[in-house]
C-alpha cells in the first residue's frame, strides 16, 4: 500500500509541476523583504484554494503568513514553506524554491491524507530573512501541535543538513557630549571613538572563541559632521555560536567589550537585543534517513557535508521549531558547485531550469517522507524517541 501511495504522490506532483515551476518563477521575479510578502502570499493562499483546500490567511497573528489542512486524524506532519528575499540581490537564498517545493508536497500529500489516516498542516512562513517569522507564529500557537516539521533549503550541492547555529542581533547606541572640533574638543565627549574602540575590542575578543563561533558587526552611526565632535554613534552586531546555551555566555562577553568602550571616552551606551533570537537546528537523523533514501529513490544522492568538507554555515529560525517538533533542514541542489547562497549568482540559478529542477525533485521528496511517516509506525517512534532524548532548558520562544 505504501509503495503505491508514493507512486501516487509523485504522479501528482507531476502533474502539477507546470504550475509549481509557475509559482516558482513568479516569486522570484516579485522578491519581497521581511514581512512584506503579500504577492508571494496570495499567489500560494489562491493555488490551494483553487486545489480545494481550507487556507488560514494571515495566520497567527502575522499578516503574510498562512496556513492549509488537510485530514482529520492520524499523524500531523507540517510542510513549511518560506518566500521572503534579500534586499538588493532578491532570491540570493532561493526562497522561491523552498515556498513552491513545499507547496507542491502540501498538495500531494493532502490528496491522501483521509485516505491514509494522517493529516498534514502546510505553513507559509514569512520573514526568515532576520525577522523571525517562524518564532512570532510559534508564540501564537502555530507549533503547538504535531508530530514532525519539515523544510528543505536551496544549496550547491543535495546535504544532509545545514550547519545552522544560533543567532542573537543587537543595537548598540553611545551617547557622548557634543562640541566644536577644532574650537573645543576637550568639552567633548565622542561617541565614536567608544564605538570604534567597542568594535575592536570585540576584534580581540575573536582570538579567544571557539572556531565554531562568530562575532561580525557594522558601525551605522558615526557623527553628523566631521567638525562636530560625535555626540552619538550607533552599531548592529551579530553574535552566534554552535547553540542556545553556549550563545549566552558568548553574548556577556560582546557586551562586556563594547560597554568596556565607554570608561575610556567617558561616554554611555545602551544596549537592544532583538526580539527574536535563532536556535541552532536539530536535524531528526531518523527523519534524515528518510529523507535521504527517497531521495535516493529519486535518483539523488543526498551528501553529509562533514564527510565531503561542504559546510553551508548560518542561522535560521527553522532553528527554533525543531527545539519545538522533530525537524529536518536538508539542503537540495540548486546551483553548480562552489556557488555561495547570498549572491546575486546563487539566485540568477534559483531562477533557472536547476532551481525548477529542484522544486520538483524537493516537492516529491518531502512528500515521500510525509507517506513514510504516515504508514511506518516504527519510524514514527524512532523520531519521537529521538526528540525525547534531547532536551534543553532555553525558552526558544522567548
Amino acid at each position: 500500500m505504501s509503495d503505491q501511495m508514493k507512486s501516487d504522490v509523485i504522479a501528482d506532483i507531476d502533474r502539477r509541476a507546470a504550475r509549481l515551476i509557475e509559482v516558482s518563477r513568479s516569486i522570484h521575479a516579485n522578491p519581497e523583504l521581511n514581512f512584506e510578502e503579500h504577492h508571494a502570499h496570495d499567489l500560494l493562499c489562491g493555488v490551494l484554494e483553487s486545489s480545494g483546500l481550507p487556507v488560514t490567511r494571515h495566520a497567527y497573528g502575522v499578516g503574510t503568513a498562512f496556513e492549509a489542512v488537510a485530514g482529520t486524524r492520524g499523524p500531523e506532519i507540517l510542510v513549511l514553506l518560506e518566500y521572503d528575499a534579500l534586499p538588493g540581490i532578491g532570491h540570493g537564498c532561493g526562497h522561491n524554491v523552498i515556498a513552491a517545493a513545499g507547496l507542491g508536497a502540501g498538495l500531494a500529500a493532502s490528496t491522501l491524507a483521509e485516505r491514509v489516516g494522517g493529516r498534514v498542516r502546510i505553513l507559509g512562513t514569512p520573514a526568515e530573512e532576520g525577522g523571525g517569522g517562524k518564532i512570532h507564529m510559534a508564540r501564537n500557537g502555530a507549533f503547538a501541535t504535531g508530530d514532525a516539521a519539515m523544510m528543505i533549503h536551496p544549496a550547491d550541492a543535495d546535504l544532509l543538513r545545514m550547519h545552522s547555529i544560533a543567532i542573537h542581533t543587537v543595537d548598540v547606541e553611545y551617547a557622548g557630549r557634543a562640541a566644536h572640533a577644532a574650537a573645543a574638543p576637550w568639552e567633548g565627549r565622542n561617541a565614536l571613538d567608544a564605538a570604534v574602540l567597542g568594535y575592536m575590542n570585540v576584534a580581540a575578543l575573536r582570538q579567544h572563541i571557539r572556531p565554531t563561533e562568530r562575532v561580525h558587526g557594522i558601525i551605522t552611526e558615526g557623527g553628523e559632521k566631521a567638525n562636530i565632535v560625535p555626540r552619538r554613534a550607533a552599531a548592529n552586531w551579530y553574535v552566534r555560536s554552535d547553540t542556545m546555551e553556549t550563545l549566552q555566555p558568548l553574548k556577556a562577553r560582546v557586551i562586556d567589550c563594547l560597554q568596556g568602550a565607554t570608561s575610556a571616552c567617558g561616554c554611555s551606551m545602551t544596549a537592544r537585543w532583538d526580539d527574536v533570537a535563532y536556535a541552532d537546528v536539530r536535524d531528526n537523523s531518523a527523519m534524515v534517513a528518510a529523507y535521504t533514501a527517497n531521495m535516493s529513490d529519486l535518483g539523488r544522492t543526498v551528501l553529509d557535508p562533514d564527510v565531503i568538507g561542504r559546510r553551508v554555515t548560518g542561522s535560521t529560525d527553522m532553528g527554533n521549531i525543531s527545539y519545538l517538533l522533530p525537524s529536518i533542514h536538508p539542503m537540495v541542489k540548486v546551483a553548480p558547485d562552489g556557488t555561495a547562497i547570498h549572491t546575486e549568482d546563487f539566485a540568477r540559478f534559483a531562477g533557472s531550469e536547476s532551481g525548477d529542477a529542484a522544486v520538483l525533485v524537493g516537492a516529491k521528496a518531502m512528500a515521500l517522507t510525509v507517506v513514510d511517516l504516515w504508514t511506518n509506525a516504527n519510524l514514527l517512534a524512532d523520531v519521537r524517541r529521538e526528540f525525547a532524548s534531547v532536551t534543553s532548558s532555553v525558552d526558544v520562544l522567548a
